[in-house]
C-alpha cells in the first residue's frame, strides 16, 4: 500500500499522451522538461517509505495495514494534528513549491468520502463508486491531480452558451458501460506526474448546463485523453546551481482535452446534477479538507521565504538596521499568522459524522488573507535584496573561467559568505522571487483558491454573524434614550 519513488516513476511510463513544443512526448520520466520534477516527487515517496518515517507518514487503516497519511480520515483532534505533521514534513521536501503534490487531491477525495451520506442521498450507485474509488486510490497510493475549471472563453456566458457547445468537457453519450465525454478542462497542475485525474466543475453551473455537471476519475493514460503542457520552466533551467527551484520543482500545468473518452460507471460520482456538483465540495468536508492541506503547504513555503529574507540581511550586512528588523518583524508576524490559522482550524475543528474536520470559517478567513499576503511577502523580499538578486554571474560556467572568477571574487563580496556562496544564495532567492518560475508561483498563490471575491464570499457565508449581532443587540438593550441602565 506504500509505494517507493521508483515504483511511482515506473507507473508514469504508461503511454499517456503529452504534447510540448509541437511534439508528442513518449516518456515524461526521462524528458528534460519533466524528469527532475518527477524525481522530486519520487523522493517524497521514498521519504514516506523510510522505516524511521513510518509513524510520521503512515497510519493504520484498521486492519493492521498501513496507508499514507494523505488518505487518513481523522476521528479526533489528535489524529487531525498527526496527519498535519506528516503533511508538513512532506511539504518541507519541496519548500511548499509543489502546490499540487499528492496530498492535495487526496485530501479532496478523502473529504468527499467523509461526506458519503450526501452522495447516498443523491444516488446510491454513485456513492458506492466513490467509496470504492477512495479505497482503491488509498490502497494503491495513487497520485491524483484534478481539473475543476472550464476553459476561459466568453466568461459572460455559461458553459452551454459558449460558441462551441463542447468547449468545456461534457457528456456526449452513455450506455450500460459508462459515459463518454468530450471537451477541455483546466488546470491540470501536476498532471504530468500524476497517476489519475479527478474531473468535475467547481464553478457554479446554470440551468441548461446539465451535461457539464459531471464528476469522475480516470487514469492519465486513458484512451482519447490529451495533455497539452504549458511551457516547461525546468527545460529552460538545465543547471541546478542557476535555477535550484525551477530545475527541480516545476510541477507543470496543462489543459486536458477529452477526445471522446469513455468513463466506466464505477468511476462516475455525479452525472447531470448541477446541484450535486456544488454539494460534493460544500456539503461534504472536501473543500475545507483540501484547502486546509493547501494552508499547511503555504505555511511551510512562507517559512522558507522568511529564511531567504533573513539570509538577505546577513549577506548584505544590514541585519542590525532598525528599519530592517522592523521589516523582518512584520514578515515574522505574517508568517506566524498562517501557522496560527492552521492551529485554529484544528483547535476549533468540528465533528462531521464520525470524523473530525478543520473549522470551516478559520479556513476561509485564512484563504482571504493569504491571497493578499503572498505578493506582499514577495515584494518585501525584493525590497530587502535591492539589486543583489539581479547583478549575478550569467551562469555557473563563469566560475570555470579564471579571469571571470577573479572578478566574481572581487565584485560579489559579503561579510557573511564567500563569493561563490553569495552567488549560490542569490540565484536561489531570484528563483523564488523573480524568475519566470517565481512569477508563476505568485499567480498560483493568488488564484488557486479561486478569485478573491469567491474566497471573501466563503468567509462571509461561514462567519458567525449571529454571535456578532447578538453581542451588539445585548449592548444596545443595556440602556435607553435617557441613559438609564437596564437590567441585563
Amino acid at each position: 500500500m506504500i509505494k517507493s519513488g521508483q515504483q511511482h516513476i515506473e507507473s508514469l511510463r504508461d503511454g499517456r499522451t503529452i504534447f510540448l513544443d509541437g511534439e508528442k512526448i513518449s516518456d515524461a520520466t526521462t524528458h528534460p522538461a519533466y524528469r527532475s520534477a518527477i524525481a522530486s516527487v519520487g523522493r517524497m515517496y521514498d521519504f514516506q517509505c523510510r522505516p524511521d518515517n513510518r509513524a510520521l507518514m503512515t497510519y493504520d487503516t484498521g486492519d493492521g495495514t498501513p496507508a499514507g497519511r494523505i488518505w487518513q480520515l481523522p476521528r479526533s483532534y489528535e489524529e487531525l494534528k498527526a496527519r498535519r505533521l506528516g503533511l508538513e514534513a512532506w511539504s518541507e521536501l519541496h519548500a511548499g513549491f509543489l502546490g499540487r503534490a499528492p496530498d492535495h487531491v487526496a485530501s479532496c477525495i478523502s473529504g468527499m468520502y467523509m461526506g458519503l451520506d450526501v452522495f447516498k442521498a443523491y444516488d446510491s450507485d454513485r456513492a458506492r463508486a466513490l467509496a470504492d474509488y477512495y479505497r482503491y486510490a488509498r490502497d494503491n497510493d495513487l497520485y491524483l491531480t484534478y481539473v475543476i475549471i472550464n476553459p476561459q472563453a466568453d466568461r459572460s456566458k455559461s458553459a452551454s452558451q459558449q460558441k462551441d457547445a463542447l468547449l468545456s468537457t461534457g457528456v456526449v453519450d452513455r450506455d450500460p458501460e459508462g459515459i463518454t465525454v468530450r471537451g477541455a478542462k483546466m488546470l491540470a497542475t501536476g498532471g504530468i506526474m500524476a497517476n489519475e485525474v479527478f474531473v468535475t466543475c467547481i464553478q457554479p453551473l446554470q440551468p441548461g448546463d446539465e451535461k457539464y455537471a459531471i464528476s469522475f476519475v480516470i487514469p492519465m493514460n486513458a484512451k482519447g485523453l490529451k495533455i497539452l503542457s504549458r511551457k516547461s520552466y525546468e527545460l529552460a533551467a538545465p543547471d541546478v546551481f542557476d535555477n535550484p527551484l525551477a530545475s527541480r520543482f516545476d510541477e507543470n500545468d496543462a489543459v486536458l482535452y477529452f477526445d471522446d473518452v469513455k468513463v466506466p460507471w464505477e468511476r462516475v460520482f455525479i452525472v447531470d446534477s448541477i446541484d450535486m456538483c456544488q454539494k460534493q465540495f460544500h456539503a461534504t468536508p472536501a473543500h475545507v479538507y483540501q484547502n486546509y492541506q493547501a494552508q499547511i503547504r503555504l505555511a511551510v513555503k512562507l517559512r522558507f521565504l522568511l529564511g531567504i529574507a533573513h539570509r538577505i540581511t546577513e549577506i548584505n550586512g544590514i541585519g542590525g538596521f532598525p528599519q530592517v528588523r522592523e521589516m523582518l518583524g512584520q514578515l515574522a508576524a505574517e508568517a506566524s499568522m498562517v501557522d496560527a490559522f492552521v492551529a485554529a482550524m484544528e483547535a476549533k475543528g468540528t465533528v462531521h459524522g464520525v470524523y473530525f474536520v478543520p473549522d470551516r470559517h478559520m479556513l476561509y478567513a485564512a484563504q482571504t488573507l493569504t491571497q493578499q499576503l503572498y505578493t506582499k511577502v514577495i515584494n518585501t523580499l525584493r525590497e530587502l535584496a535591492g539589486g543583489g538578486m539581479i547583478m549575478l554571474p550569467s551562469s555557473v560556467k563563469d566560475f570555470d573561467n579564471p579571469e571571470i572568477n577573479a572578478l566574481i571574487e572581487k565584485t560579489q563580496q559579503s561579510p557573511a559568505a564567500n563569493a561563490a556562496d553569495k552567488v549560490k544564495f542569490y540565484k536561489l532567492a531570484w528563483d523564488a522571487v523573480g524568475s519566470e518560475f517565481a512569477s508563476r508561483h505568485t499567480q498560483y498563490e493568488m488564484f488557486y483558491a479561486g478569485a478573491t471575491f469567491v474566497t471573501k464570499a466563503h468567509s462571509y457565508r461561514t462567519y458567525d454573524w449571529r454571535a456578532a449581532t447578538g453581542l451588539l443587540d445585548r449592548m444596545l438593550a443595556g440602556y435607553d434614550r435617557s441613559g438609564d441602565r437596564r437590567s441585563a
